[in-house]
């Protein structure tokens, strides 16, 4: 939802299926961005991520950016991180797994708005779909956020 939103107004310059994903590439400057979400199930992200980096011989300590939920930090909360451990988020750790290597930046978006973090379980809460008050909070407070952050990590 944050590459879509990311994506609202700028022009890609080719969005395309491969390597099980969709990636849009896009021009920043002199520099070649690709925006990509991977298509296999979330606990598979790795597989797409590792596939798209060899390809294009991406430096992951300094051009990758994962952008993810997070239940472990309270509903709208933005953290940055690098060369973190996945903390239990399967498709981080695939991630990781795949690539050899945590040395990469993060963007954890955060997602936990139960009163009881065991009801619903975790694996069933992640599943659920955002409510309209959410959706609006994502939309208005947090999105652009992830948009500022996004451009200054390609700047950088």
């Amino acid at each position: 939802m944050a590459i879509e939103y990311f994506l609202k107004d700028i022009q890609a310059i080719n969005c395309q299926s491969s390597f099980n994903a969709q990636i849009c590439e896009l021009h920043f400057g002199s520099q070649k961005v690709f925006l990509v979400k991977p298509q296999t199930f979330m606990n598979l992200s790795g597989q797409a991520v590792k596939a798209i980096g060899d390809f294009y011989k991406v430096d992951y300590q300094k051009d990758l950016l994962v952008i993810h939920d997070e239940v472990d930090l309270p509903f709208a909360e933005i953290r940055e991180t690098s060369s973190s451990s996945a903390a239990g988020h399967n498709g981080v750790q695939n991630i990781i797994d795949e690539l050899g290597t945590k040395d990469f930046h993060r963007i954890r978006l955060g997602v936990e708005n139960r009163a009881d973090k065991k009801i619903p379980p975790t694996e069933s809460f992640v599943l659920q779909n955002f409510s309209e008050e959410e959706l609006h909070r994502l939309n208005e407070e947090v999105f652009p956020k992830v948009k500022l952050e996004i451009k200054k990590f390609i700047q950088n």
